[in-house]
Protein backbone atom coordinates (compact mmCIF):
# COMPACT_ATOMS: atom_id res chain seq x y z
CA UNK A 1 0.00 0.00 0.00
CA UNK A 2 1.26 3.41 -0.93
CA UNK A 3 -0.05 6.76 0.18
CA UNK A 4 0.89 9.28 -2.48
CA UNK A 5 2.21 12.59 -1.06
CA UNK A 6 0.87 12.08 2.46
CA UNK A 7 1.34 9.76 5.43
CA UNK A 8 -1.51 7.33 5.98
CA UNK A 9 -2.65 6.42 9.46
CA UNK A 10 -1.88 2.87 10.63
CA UNK A 11 -5.58 2.28 11.41
CA UNK A 12 -6.49 3.20 7.82
CA UNK A 13 -3.86 0.83 6.42
CA UNK A 14 -5.08 -1.96 8.71
CA UNK A 15 -8.69 -1.31 7.62
CA UNK A 16 -7.75 -1.53 3.93
CA UNK A 17 -5.64 -4.66 4.48
CA UNK A 18 -8.51 -6.36 6.29
CA UNK A 19 -10.88 -5.57 3.41
CA UNK A 20 -8.37 -6.74 0.80
CA UNK A 21 -7.83 -10.04 2.62
CA UNK A 22 -11.55 -10.82 2.29
CA UNK A 23 -11.25 -10.83 -1.50
CA UNK A 24 -9.53 -14.21 -1.32
CA UNK A 25 -12.88 -15.75 -0.39
CA UNK A 26 -14.12 -14.94 -3.90
CA UNK A 27 -11.02 -16.01 -5.83
CA UNK A 28 -8.10 -17.75 -4.14
CA UNK A 29 -5.67 -17.34 -7.07
CA UNK A 30 -4.94 -13.67 -6.43
CA UNK A 31 -1.13 -13.53 -6.56
CA UNK A 32 -0.59 -9.95 -5.38
CA UNK A 33 -2.03 -6.48 -5.42
CA UNK A 34 -1.16 -2.81 -5.34
CA UNK A 35 -3.16 -0.17 -3.47
CA UNK A 36 -2.63 3.54 -4.00
CA UNK A 37 -4.21 6.20 -1.79
CA UNK A 38 -4.41 9.66 -3.32
CA UNK A 39 -5.95 13.04 -2.62
CA UNK A 40 -7.88 14.64 -5.49
CA UNK A 41 -6.46 18.11 -6.13
CA UNK A 42 -9.54 19.60 -7.75
CA UNK A 43 -9.62 23.37 -7.32
CA UNK A 44 -13.42 23.44 -7.59
CA UNK A 45 -13.92 21.54 -4.34
CA UNK A 46 -12.98 22.90 -0.96
CA UNK A 47 -13.05 19.36 0.41
CA UNK A 48 -10.54 17.05 -1.25
CA UNK A 49 -11.93 13.78 -2.55
CA UNK A 50 -10.10 10.66 -1.51
CA UNK A 51 -9.10 8.25 -4.27
CA UNK A 52 -8.35 4.55 -3.85
CA UNK A 53 -6.79 2.66 -6.75
CA UNK A 54 -6.41 -1.11 -6.55
CA UNK A 55 -4.74 -3.42 -9.03
CA UNK A 56 -4.98 -7.15 -8.36
CA UNK A 57 -2.72 -9.57 -10.18
CA UNK A 58 -4.22 -12.92 -11.07
CA UNK A 59 -2.94 -15.69 -13.32
CA UNK A 60 -3.65 -14.62 -16.88
CA UNK A 61 -4.32 -10.96 -16.20
CA UNK A 62 -5.10 -8.24 -13.72
CA UNK A 63 -8.12 -6.41 -12.33
CA UNK A 64 -8.01 -2.63 -11.80
CA UNK A 65 -10.45 -0.41 -9.90
CA UNK A 66 -10.40 3.32 -9.09
CA UNK A 67 -12.99 4.74 -6.70
CA UNK A 68 -13.47 8.11 -5.01
CA UNK A 69 -15.22 9.08 -1.80
CA UNK A 70 -15.38 11.70 0.92
CA UNK A 71 -13.23 9.45 3.13
CA UNK A 72 -10.70 6.75 2.37
CA UNK A 73 -12.90 4.22 4.17
CA UNK A 74 -15.84 5.07 1.90
CA UNK A 75 -13.67 4.89 -1.22
CA UNK A 76 -12.23 1.57 -0.02
CA UNK A 77 -15.70 0.09 0.53
CA UNK A 78 -16.74 1.18 -2.98
CA UNK A 79 -13.55 -0.25 -4.47
CA UNK A 80 -13.98 -3.57 -2.64
CA UNK A 81 -17.59 -3.89 -3.83
CA UNK A 82 -16.51 -3.25 -7.42
CA UNK A 83 -13.56 -5.64 -7.05
CA UNK A 84 -15.81 -8.41 -5.73
CA UNK A 85 -17.98 -8.09 -8.82
CA UNK A 86 -15.03 -7.95 -11.23
CA UNK A 87 -13.14 -10.81 -9.57
CA UNK A 88 -16.25 -13.03 -9.70
CA UNK A 89 -16.71 -12.12 -13.38
CA UNK A 90 -13.03 -12.86 -14.10
CA UNK A 91 -13.26 -16.18 -12.25
CA UNK A 92 -16.39 -17.24 -14.13
CA UNK A 93 -14.87 -16.25 -17.46
CA UNK A 94 -11.73 -18.27 -16.72
CA UNK A 95 -13.85 -21.27 -15.71
CA UNK A 96 -15.86 -21.09 -18.93
CA UNK A 97 -12.71 -20.98 -21.04
CA UNK A 98 -11.09 -23.79 -19.06
CA UNK A 99 -14.17 -26.03 -19.35
CA UNK A 100 -14.44 -25.40 -23.08
CA UNK A 101 -17.84 -23.77 -22.90
CA UNK A 102 -18.50 -21.26 -25.65
CA UNK A 103 -18.77 -17.66 -24.51
CA UNK A 104 -21.45 -16.92 -27.10
CA UNK A 105 -24.05 -19.49 -28.11
CA UNK A 106 -25.74 -19.14 -31.48
CA UNK A 107 -28.68 -21.22 -32.62
CA UNK A 108 -28.23 -23.21 -35.83
CA UNK A 109 -31.44 -22.78 -37.78
CA UNK A 110 -30.12 -24.50 -40.91
CA UNK A 111 -29.67 -27.87 -39.20
CA UNK A 112 -33.25 -28.06 -37.93
CA UNK A 113 -35.72 -30.14 -39.92
CA UNK A 114 -38.99 -28.65 -41.03
CA UNK A 115 -42.16 -30.41 -39.90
Amino acid sequence: MQAVRFNADERLLAFIQQKMNKLETFYDNITSGDVFLKLDKSENNKIQKKLVEVKLYVPGGSVFVREAGTTFEEATDLAIDTLKMRVKKFKNKRAEVRNGKPLLVEADTEDQEEI
